[in-house]
């Protein structure tokens, strides 16, 4: 059995086990002991603030195997994006470009530096071992952000988007970046991320980026066709993303091009499907033509966890009947409520 829970303080050695691993289709997840440290102490402060509106909490998952106690998966999701700033990408526009002398008109693709994200709650630092042979697990570490955010909506905000990494090469480089980026950071493309940490919220951004709309017409092909494009590794979060409800919109990362997915909660199916039961323990021979698989979180803000079980189906009726080791995972007795999503 697998249980996500929140990051702890004895996890920050196995989360930089993970970080050993080359993932170069992630870049919001924490890579060194000092960023690491800093975003699991930062997780645990949040989890333990009363919230009235959303604001700079940062909340820190990991997925631990029960049977080991190991760590194999983190991710996080904060309360408002650019909180410690303004959260900058870039915009899609289309100009249109008029010449009565010439009698042409005619629409042209740009791109702005805008910052109309900010504010919204971000989804972020996605990361399982072996996502090749991955199951259901995958989708829980996924999920279980989203549930906290059904359990706890007063900490976050109505809309939320999640940026996946971009395409880049073998070599790490990316060929959107080299075409825009570069020229004005004036650094390599992994340099860039090291000095920013993953983020897109430091002043620098502003400070170097132009103003101006960039014409996609006159950028190389290859940074054209990067655009929008996902990195390999980030195909299992965006598949997880895209079932969820999560839409690639108007934006897109302003270094190396990756698509930002967003939505409304009410167009995601963990808000719109979830269901608040009371918990049982299951009987001895229910119905296996009956069974269905949920993803179940316990309603607790301090002491959450999520878990994926097979249960006896629980859609026409206000229990669940659990088997007794999934109470135990979950941290809950017989009459506590618990969220439940149907997988």
């Amino acid at each position: 059995m697998f249980v996500v829970r929140p990051v702890e303080l004895s996890d920050i050695a196995s989360l930089e086990e993970l970080a050993t691993v080359t993932m170069p289709g992630v870049h919001t997840l924490p890579r060194t002991h000092g960023e690491i440290a800093a975003s699991v102490e930062r997780s645990i402060a949040s989890f333990a603030a009363h919230v009235d509106i959303p604001s700079e909490e940062s909340y820190m998952f990991v997925l631990e195997e029960t049977a080991t106690g190991s760590i194999v998966g983190t991710a996080a999701i904060h309360a408002s994006a650019g909180s410690n700033g303004t959260y900058f990408s870039f915009r899609n526009d289309v100009i249109q470009q008029v010449s009565r002398d010439l009698n042409i008109s005619h629409s042209v693709h740009a791109l702005t530096l805008c910052s109309e994200l900010t504010a919204y709650s971000q989804l972020s630092g996605y990361y399982i071992n072996d996502r090749a042979n991955a199951g259901i697990e995958a989708a829980l570490l996924s999920r279980a952000r989203l549930l906290f955010a059904v359990l706890a909506p007063h900490r976050f905000g109505d809309r939320f988007f999640v940026p996946l990494a971009g395409i880049t090469d073998n070599r790490g480089q990316s060929p959107f970046w080299d075409a825009l980026g570069r020229k004005f950071f004036k650094m390599d493309f992994l340099d860039a991320e090291r000095v920013i940490g993953g983020a897109r919220n430091r002043t620098l951004i502003v400070e170097l980026m132009p103003h101006y709309p960039v014409y996609v017409p006159l950028l190389p092909g290859d940074a054209q066709a990067a655009m929008g494009q996902i990195h390999p590794d980030g195909e299992l979060a965006f598949s997880l993303l895209t079932e969820e409800g999560f839409e690639a919109d108007d934006y897109i990362d302003i270094f190396d091009g990756g698509p930002i997915l967003q939505a409304h909660k009410n167009s995601l199916r963990t808000f719109g499907a979830s269901m608040v039961r009371r918990v049982a323990v299951a009987e001895d021979g229910a119905a296996s033509e009956a069974m269905a698989t949920y993803a179940i979180a316990a309603s607790s803000e301090q002491n959450f966890r999520a878990i994926t079980v097979a249960c006896p189906a629980a859609e026409s009726d206000d229990i669940v009947q659990l088997p007794a080791s999934a109470l135990d995972e979950l941290m809950v007795a017989p009459g506590d409520n618990v969220i439940c999503v149907r997988i």
